[in-house]
């Protein structure tokens, strides 16, 4: 097996950070043998945590984003890794600056002003608390409130991709196909919200499966994990899905991002339905 290489990397943020590990993770996928150990430091607004950080760079010398909308902390930052001889970007810089020559005007430098508590604010929280209750098929009698339900069987990742939807908005339920459970027929009879079916390979249902069952020190010898049997549930869904005319997702090599970008899709044409109807 080919050994790691790991860097040191420090996101540095006035606000919760989470631009910067977005961002930062998406570049670090690209180098497959290389890890990052990251130091997030979030709501820096004051002297005494911007003196901890360059202690840190200090001690652990890397490669160091931030998004500081306090100048004279961003220099000070920046003179402690030109010091310490660390690459330093404020990835936000050049996209303010590309907005700026657009619009013709300067940005307010407020941070964390994308966390502001207004209507999609409030409106991703009814998502969550909606989602949660609707999980694993709860509460079936009250899917014609929901704006995506997805359905499929074990395993084909329904309960994290309704929490990213949610996460956007969406409120989102999603119901598990079970062998010889009965579907309940509100769920056939759904007017108003999207309808999407996953799927996986039964190669890959069998995989998660048997890890599941790992983790909590059961026993494989059971249809939960039978080619065979997964082969059935896995034909089962599929039919259903055809004969009821809902859109299909194979999840099979997809991540959660993938997935819930297509499904947002699916809903944004489900909506331009209903509207012109």
């Amino acid at each position: 097996m080919t050994p790691r290489n790991y860097f040191h990397l420090h996101l540095v943020s006035d606000s919760t950070g989470e631009t910067l590990i977005a961002v930062s993770r998406a570049v670090t996928s690209q180098y497959p043998g290389i890890s990052a150990i990251e130091h997030v430091h979030p709501l820096v607004r004051a002297q005494s945590q911007m003196d901890r950080i360059i202690s840190s760079l200090e001690d652990s010398p890397g490669i160091v984003l931030y998004t500081l909308v306090d100048q004279n902390l961003a220099e000070q930052l920046e003179k402690a890794c030109r010091d310490h001889g660390c690459p330093c970007l404020s990835i936000l810089d050049p996209v303010l600056g590309l907005f700026q020559s657009y619009l013709g005007a300067s940005s307010d430098h407020k941070p964390g002003a994308q966390h502001v508590l207004n209507s999609e604010y409030f409106k991703r929280i009814d998502a969550l608390n909606y989602t949660m209750m609707h999980d694993d098929g709860q509460l079936p009698e009250d899917l014609e409130t929901a704006d995506v339900i997805l359905v499929g069987i074990s395993r084909t990742s329904k309960t994290p991709t309704s929490m990213y939807l949610a996460n956007r908005g969406i409120k989102t339920a999603n119901y598990p196909l079970v062998p010889e459970i009965p579907i309940p027929p509100g769920l056939l009879r759904v007017k108003r919200p999207l309808v999407v079916g996953l799927i996986a390979s039964p190669e890959r249902i069998i995989q998660i499966r048997q890890n599941r069952l790992l983790s909590l020190n059961a026993s494989d010898d059971t249809p939960y994990v039978d080619r065979q049997a997964v082969s059935s549930e896995v034909a089962f869904s599929r039919k259903l899905f055809v004969q009821n005319n809902w859109p299909v997702i194979d999840v099979t090599r997809r991540s959660i991002e993938e997935t819930a970008a297509a499904i947002i899709n699916f809903y944004k044409e489900r909506q331009a339905q209903l509207v012109v109807q």
